[in-house]
């Protein structure tokens, strides 16, 4: 019967695309390790306190988009105003808001419009004006006014452009980044003998975090299901898989949220792609690629401590939204880039990342919605080895909650960012049940994702909904 010899094929396929899964992460988790052990030992190379007061400093321009912030745009500048290194300014962009996002601003820190010499080095929607505060305690802060460009990566454009310094670190305005972050993310530009093109480091969860006029106060586990289960996500994402791949040079994403670039290399590589719902992945797709091009060395660092607390959706609908946007990104990028696969002449980003991110990453979710499809009709119309698709899923299910207990442990560990044990086997209650609750819901913005791209439809960078940041206390 055809549907049966389907099936055993199926079997066959699915038993070695597990086990490469598994052999894969397993390798992933050992240079994680020793990634980890590697920069804890040179952690102190150049201390912080001395790049802290340093005068010969690589000077670092925060570029933050803003589409509608004003629930917490004054907070989040004041907080960007107040990070620790001696060369560094803020470039807030508003993004065509259509709240009071630039009245506030304006308002808050005693800005006029400025005659400002403005190079357009990468192209963008028009720029409308550029704001400067009339309180000399306000001397960092810029503000680029400039028509919606439907996307974060026009309105990152138009900072790149605006900035004065070769270092610039992009992140959102809903994040709250520790006040040592500039310094943690341009140490590698200053210590490293081969050329550094961009930094990223952790990304933590600030929902039912207490926050005070945009600066941290308090740290909390999240109260939400959705956050949480967003929690798991980040530590292994940021510890985990992020620490590997940057052992061996490997990384592909910078996050959006917290990625610090080299100016220079990121003009050369024609900056954001405006087009782009993945435009950090996208990014630093094209400058690997320039490197490649132009015969340089260079590499790209991760720093696995957590350097920025930002609010993730807190409903199913809001996460969707947003993962629909990051699949589409994906496979924006994979596709973008498909004459780089096996390319000789791009190394490991052609035979190694390109090709993981594909099988691993892109694939995954195809790969589950037909194999639900045939399961069912195996079910009804042939008779299916119970015990082997039994095994198959158990093995797969306790490699990931092994992978996600080590991640939860080593965290705790490294970082102590829980209150308490409940805290911890919270979380641990939630790996478990995260396959059967959360990860569905994944694996449909995925493949919705998928459909929207192929349709070809339309979709902006929207808006959140975000609640905004207040003081709160947990009661």
């Amino acid at each position: 019967m055809i549907l049966k010899e389907i099936l055993h094929y199926y079997e066959m396929f699915i038993a070695f695309f597990s086990v490469s899964y598994i052999v894969f992460y397993m390798i992933l988790a050992f240079l994680s390790y020793y990634a980890i052990k590697k920069h804890m030992n040179a952690r102190y190379f150049i201390h912080d306190e001395i790049l802290a007061k340093s005068n010969y400093v690589t000077g670092v321009s925060v570029v933050a988009p803003a589409f509608n912030e004003g629930a917490n745009v004054v907070y989040n500048v004041k907080s960007l105003l107040s990070l620790t290194y001696p060369k560094f300014e803020v470039v807030i962009v508003n993004d065509g808001s259509t709240d009071d996002t630039l009245e506030k601003l304006i308002r808050e820190f005693e800005m006029v419009k400025v005659d400002f010499f403005y190079e357009e080095k990468i192209v963008t929607q028009p720029v409308r004006g550029h704001y400067k505060s009339t309180n000399p305690v306000y001397s960092k802060l810029l503000v680029v006014d400039k028509e919606n460009g439907k996307s974060k990566a026009d309105a990152s454009n138009a900072g790149i452009n605006s900035s004065k310094y070769p270092l610039f670190l992009c992140t959102d305005v809903d994040c709250i980044l520790k006040s040592d972050t500039i310094i943690k993310l341009a140490k590698p530009f200053m210590e490293s003998k081969k050329r550094v093109i961009a930094t990223g480091a952790g990304i933590r969860i600030s929902n039912s975090c207490e926050v005070k006029d945009g600066f941290l106060v308090k740290v909390h586990f999240p109260s939400g299901w959705y956050p949480r289960f967003q929690e798991l996500e980040y530590v292994r994402a940021f510890l985990f898989g992020r620490m590997a791949w940057s052992q061996i040079n490997g990384l592909l994403l910078v996050s959006g949220g917290l990625g610090m670039f080299d100016k220079e290399i990121a003009i050369a590589a024609g900056g954001y792609w405006h087009k782009s719902l993945g435009e950090d992945m996208e990014l630093i797709t094209r400058m690997r690629k320039y490197m490649y091009d132009n015969k340089l060395p260079f590499s790209i660092k991760y720093i696995p401590e957590s350097l920025c607390w930002t609010e993730v959706p807190a409903t199913k609908e809001i996460l969707i939204r947003q993962r629909v946007r990051w699949a589409r990104g994906l496979i924006q990028t994979l596709y973008l880039h498909k004459n780089l696969f096996f390319n000789k002449k791009y190394g490991k980003l052609g035979f190694l990342i390109l090709p993981y991110f594909f099988a691993f990453e892109f694939m995954v979710p195809i790969l589950e919605l037909l194999g639900v499809i045939i399961l069912i009709l195996c079910f009804l119309f042939v008779d299916v080895n119970y015990e082997f698709f039994f095994y198959l899923t158990f093995l797969v299910y306790m490699f990931y909650l092994t992978i996600t207990v080590i991640s939860i442990v080593l965290d705790d560990l490294l970082y102590k960012n829980y209150a308490n044990v409940k805290e911890i086997l919270i979380l641990l209650v939630m790996a478990i049940i995260e396959p059967i609750l959360y990860h569905p819901v994944n694996v449909y913005a995925s493949l919705k994702g998928y459909w929207h791209f192929f349709r070809q439809k339309e979709q902006a960078w929207g808006n959140m909904q975000r609640q905004g940041f207040n003081t709160t206390k947990k009661k």
